[in-house]
């Protein structure tokens, strides 16, 4: 299916939109001069744990204990992780490693 040149243009105009919605609304809601609201920064604390743990749960939901490499080279990468983490105190580094120990587990080992 193609989309018209009018269907086209509308929809660039409304990402620009968006786009623009999202980058300059904090901006507005939030000047430099006036304190942060309470609850923003109750939410800058609680978020990012709740995130992991969200991702924690969905990258395991399906890993079988009874089946397959029995959640070895998650239980391996999940170590590392939190090893590196704990030793570097960079989550750049601690994702890509677990995530690098992993695919490798997977790919060459399990």
């Amino acid at each position: 299916m193609t989309m018209t040149l009018t269907q086209q243009a509308v929809t660039i105009a409304m990402v620009v939109a968006g786009t623009m919605l999202t980058r300059f609304l904090p901006f507005l809601l939030f000047p430099a001069g006036k304190p942060t609201p309470k609850f923003v920064k109750y939410l800058g604390k609680v978020l990012p744990a709740a995130v992991f743990g969200l991702l924690i749960v969905y990258c395991l939901k399906d890993v079988s204990v009874f089946a397959g490499s029995h959640g070895i080279p998650e239980l391996i990468s999940i170590a590392l992780v939190v090893g590196l983490h704990l030793w570097k105190r960079q989550m750049l580094l601690s994702i890509a490693g677990g995530t690098i120990c992993y695919m490798l587990l997977v790919q060459l080992v399990f």
